[in-house]
């Protein structure tokens, strides 16, 4: 990203939330592939708060670094770290752990966010290219 007043922390927020949606593509993905495994616990990824951890970082000022040591870092904080949780209480010695039904319900939620903000982008884009072409002269 070039400049960050172009584009500012709406498409931020929009690159993040890509980001989060297919980490947790991945993660249901492979619930349902360890569906059959014996005492696999099933994970997910809070979207919500993951979000929230992700843009609570400031602002990145893109102009104004000049060398390449200063840049701050994080610490070793990923703000992006998927958290694996328990989504359903079940016996783990059963095959039945994995429920693909909420399994599905889950992919298909998170298919939707994906898109919506797909399309965030993309209006984006679109305003972008208006004001590039001076408003259709």
């Amino acid at each position: 990203m070039a400049d960050s007043r172009i584009y500012g922390r709406t498409h931020q927020m929009i690159s993040k939330s890509l980001d989060l949606s297919a980490k947790r593509h991945n993660l249901i993905s492979s619930n349902i592939a360890n569906m059959d495994t014996i005492g696999y616990t099933p994970s997910d990824l809070d979207f919500q708060s993951a979000l929230t951890r992700a843009m609570a970082g400031p602002e990145p000022n893109y102009l104004d670094i000049t060398h390449e040591k200063h840049l701050s870092t994080n610490y070793g904080v990923n703000p992006y770290e998927a958290r694996g949780e328990d989504s359903e209480d079940v016996d783990i010695y059963h095959l039945d752990s994995v429920n693909i039904d909420t399994e599905m319900m889950n992919l298909m939620e998170n298919n939707v966010k994906y898109r919506s903000t797909t399309e965030m982008l993309l209006r984006k884009m679109t305003i972008l290219n208006y004001a590039i072409d001076e408003g259709g002269k």
